[in-house]
């Protein structure tokens, strides 16, 4: 059982709360917490995948993640493109038109993606989120807002408002995200925010770096108590995915979703 079927592993979670720990080891938590698989830019290292690649996204789909997180830009000419970095094969995306970045490939042979494409096959299956995070914009928060617009509006028109959740490390373009998609999550990710000042501005959860939960333990309780989500990023080795899955929180964003799955099917470290 290395791995298991997407659907089938949402039933295992599900279920963690009673199966006896000799039938199916889980990660449950004192507080009946149980930590969720995000694939930071897709499940890309164990396959030698490019990062934000449609191939990432699909073996994060196929490993049964609950999410797989990409990140989006906008070009020139206002096409949204899915790329972590602000530049592409040394091209800068806000200054290049989306037909010249198609001169490049990725390594694999695939051309970078429009936000549309990335959707449209993700969209394909109902097991796996697709966590899509609004990059800010280098020229500021004009196209940052633009961008937001954008992306919220493709989801609406894709039909893709239930299986699509959104991360920003843009403190106004998450909560635009609240305000044109009122029943969409959301959450922050630059953790200089208390848990309470995020959900006063429309999050529905926070989203915060490693650090920041072993500078504030009591933000990962205080976040759940008040109804928001909480997630990490982003945790690779075996020692921290044991730390942060015992500290209860509710999904890991990782690039090693392989060695995650590993601890949370044999105990979560407990």
């Amino acid at each position: 059982m290395k791995y298991l079927s997407a659907g089938f592993y949402s039933l295992y979670r599900g279920a963690c709360y009673w199966l006896p720990l000799f039938f199916l080891a889980t990660a449950c938590t004192q507080n009946n917490v149980e930590t969720q698989v995000i694939a930071h830019r897709g499940a890309w290292k164990s396959q030698d995948l490019p990062q934000n690649s449609i191939a990432a996204l699909n073996h994060a789909i196929a490993l049964g993640c609950y999410g797989s997180e990409f990140d989006v830009h906008l070009t020139k000419d206002s096409i949204p493109v899915v790329n972590h970095d602000p530049d592409f094969m040394g091209m800068d995306i806000e200054k290049t038109n989306y037909a010249e970045l198609l001169a490049v490939p990725l390594s694999n042979g695939e051309k970078i993606p429009t936000l549309e494409a990335y959707l449209k096959e993700g969209l394909k299956q109902k097991n796996c989120r697709l966590i899509l995070e609004i990059k800010k914009a280098p020229s500021g928060t004009e196209r940052t807002l633009l961008l937001t617009r954008l992306a919220v509006d493709m989801v609406k028109e894709l039909g893709g408002e239930q299986q699509v959740e959104y991360i920003s490390f843009d403190f106004d373009a998450g909560s635009l995200v609240g305000q044109l998609s009122p029943n969409s999550q959301v959450a922050y990710l630059n953790g200089d925010k208390t848990p309470l000042e995020a959900k006063k501005a429309g999050y529905t959860g926070i989203d915060y770096n490693m650090k920041v939960y072993r500078e504030h333990p009591q933000w990962i309780q205080e976040a759940q108590q008040q109804g928001l989500s909480v997630n990490v990023w982003t945790v690779n080795t075996q020692e921290d995915l044991k730390e942060f899955i015992q500290n209860g929180v509710d999904f890991i964003t990782t690039d090693e979703p392989e060695r995650l799955f590993d601890i949370l099917e044999t105990g979560g470290g407990y």
